[in-house]
């Protein structure tokens, strides 16, 4: 018997649960996504979410309210008489109504080792704070941050150069996977579900755009995750001088090097100093520009051996 299932999500982070969910045949009422937002260059068209445009895809209706909190909000809610909500990464908080609507509950796929990175950016803080592993939690949501009962787990391994994009597309995978087997034990009354653990809570608070500024006084180490946390978006970057002025580049890729010297020293090969140790720079994006390797930006770009990043 398939159940009848609220799908809550908005970016491609959450479209293959959704497809794997239809493709498991379950009847899916209704999808919840953020509203439709300005896109374009001069920001005049209104761009609907991945979720949003793959729900459409499959002939499911689509709510985008700016928010769950109005009573109206939330009878329509309840009025789907659904069996389970599932929510990934949807961005909205769920009223306590809305948590009590569906007949099982709502169960959200988590990218995080839970308690650990609890919040709006797991993936970036996990990579950032040198973390060698993480995973996917599947949880049963209550009114808190993400502090409900676990109801599946699973590690990776974040491997020496993994940058969040990269990250992004195994946990996305892995999520879908692991929903699929979730609801399947909903459906058959035999998920376990076990409280989480008091000790080791981190919050992994929104990534804001002033941490993006690279500060190469910091080790190499702290430097290397920092690039690699941020990237691709929003990118960590820094200014250099090319054609005489200062540009800003925007650095996707970077591995770990052994020379050392003053911090912010950089090398012909696009090593760069820091404050102990040295990373070197593997792919780089100038403003207006589209990413390059390090050998094919050298190749268009003169620089100053030694110049000094600020």
């Amino acid at each position: 018997m398939s159940l009848r299932i609220v799908f809550m999500g908005t970016p491609d982070f959450s479209v293959p649960s959704l497809v794997a969910l239809v493709e498991q045949g379950h009847e899916m009422v209704a999808c919840y996504s953020q509203p439709p937002r300005p896109a374009g260059r001069r920001g005049l068209e209104l761009k609907k979410s991945p979720v949003h445009e793959k729900a459409e895809d499959f002939g499911i209706p689509v709510f985008t309210p700016e928010s769950l909190k109005s009573e109206e909000e939330q009878q329509k809610f309840t009025d789907l008489k659904a069996d389970v909500a599932i929510v990934i990464a949807y961005g909205l908080l769920l009223p306590k109504a809305v948590l009590d609507a569906p007949r099982l509950g709502c169960y959200n796929g988590h990218a995080s080792l839970l308690p650990r990175w609890r919040g709006a950016a797991p993936l970036q803080r996990a990579i950032m704070a040198g973390d060698k592993e993480t995973g996917v939690n599947i949880m049963k949501m209550d009114v808190g941050l993400d502090t409900g009962p676990i109801g599946l787990s699973e590690k990776i391994v974040i491997t020496e150069n993994m940058t969040t994009g990269e990250l992004h597309d195994v946990l996305s995978q892995l999520t879908a996977e692991m929903m699929v087997t979730a609801v399947s034990a909903l459906e058959q009354g035999s998920l376990t579900l076990t409280e989480q653990s008091e000790g080791g809570v981190v919050y992994a608070s929104k990534i804001e755009k002033s941490e993006s500024r690279i500060d190469w006084s910091k080790p190499a180490q702290e430097v290397h995750n920092h690039i690699r946390g941020l990237s691709p978006f929003p990118g960590a970057w820094c200014e250099m001088e090319l054609g005489g002025k200062l540009q800003r580049v925007k650095v996707l890729n970077s591995k770990l090097a052994n020379s050392s010297g003053a911090h912010g020293a950089i090398f012909d090969d696009l090593t760069i100093y820091c404050g102990e140790g040295s990373v070197k720079l593997t792919r780089v994006q100038r403003a207006g520009k589209q990413a390059q390797s390090a050998e094919e930006f050298l190749r268009g770009n003169k620089l100053t051996v030694s110049e000094v990043l600020s």
